[in-house]
């Protein structure tokens, strides 16, 4: 039997994991968006795919919260409902700050948008479908502003842009919304879903979020090749390459950890007909 590794963890509390999920993808994505200007290039549209990952995070550790109360298949449901809630809000908040001449205030108008629309959603949960979890309203409220700012942040990502016409033509009119739909929704999801029972741990679980969200990442690094250029693309994909890497080896250690025991088994037997 191989001997325990020691691994040093850490514990964050909700309240301050909000803020920063909050700040960090909100900071980020307007940094992203000076840099460019300043630059006057694109490359630096992957620190919008970074900002995403505040929002991940916070995100993530919404849904072992809200799902620690065995909600059972409601944790795939509770992840595709954060990012619907997120793309009504992005759209939303993009096209009122745009009508109303103050497009570089979207960003906020969309996260305070999402954060009322996750509190309502939460409510009809409570209180009319009769769900009765404690922290229900609390937990939509932070995982529907965490969908909206990692919508937001690959959002940038791809087109390199804040104003809702291009965000429209380079990420819904090409379909990329899909890949984004997707890889978020699993990078906030499956961290609890794969780490659930009565050994998960938070630091294993956001660990684990923040390695899915480096494979999103890789993902609009993708999409950018096409919207962006090569650079930006290439530059995208390395940095999600990195991310998914270092917490890759990181969520290995950890999982080692909290095993029993890790063992060798050799190969895998042939499989029958």
């Amino acid at each position: 039997m191989a001997e325990k590794t020691v691994v040093k963890g850490f514990k964050i509390e909700p309240k301050q994991l909000r803020i920063y999920g909050l700040v960090g993808s909100v900071v980020g994505i307007y940094l992203a968006y000076i840099l460019n200007s300043v630059t006057g290039t694109n490359i630096f549209s992957f620190v919008g795919a970074l900002a995403a990952l505040f929002g991940v995070v916070m995100g993530a550790n919404a849904v072992r919260r809200v799902c620690a109360y065995g909600i059972g298949t409601g944790v795939p449901s509770i992840g595709m409902l954060s990012l619907g809630m997120g793309t009504v809000a992005v759209l939303f908040g993009l096209n009122i700050a745009e009508q109303l001449g103050v497009g570089l205030l979207g960003v906020i108008l969309a996260l305070v948008y999402s954060l009322i629309f996750g509190y309502v959603v939460g409510l009809i949960a409570n209180r009319v479908m009769g769900f009765n979890i404690p922290i229900m309203e609390e937990g939509l409220t932070d995982l529907s502003g965490a969908g909206t700012l990692a919508i937001l942040g690959w959002c940038f990502a791809i087109s390199g842009s804040l104003a809702y016409a291009d965000i429209v033509k380079d990420v819904f009119n090409t379909g990329f919304l899909a890949i984004i739909f997707i890889c978020g929704g699993l990078a906030i999801l499956h961290p609890f879903n794969a780490n659930l029972g009565p050994d998960e741990k938070q630091d294993r679980t956001l660990v684990n979020g923040v390695m899915v969200g480096g494979m999103s990442t890789i993902a609009t690094g993708i999409c950018a090749l096409m919207t962006l250029g090569l650079a930006a693309g290439m530059v995208q994909i390395v940095v999600g390459f990195a991310i998914w890497y270092y917490f890759y080896v990181w969520y290995f250690r950890l999982a080692k950890r909290d095993a029993s025991a890790v063992v060798g088994t050799g190969l895998l037997p042939p499989s029958a007909l």
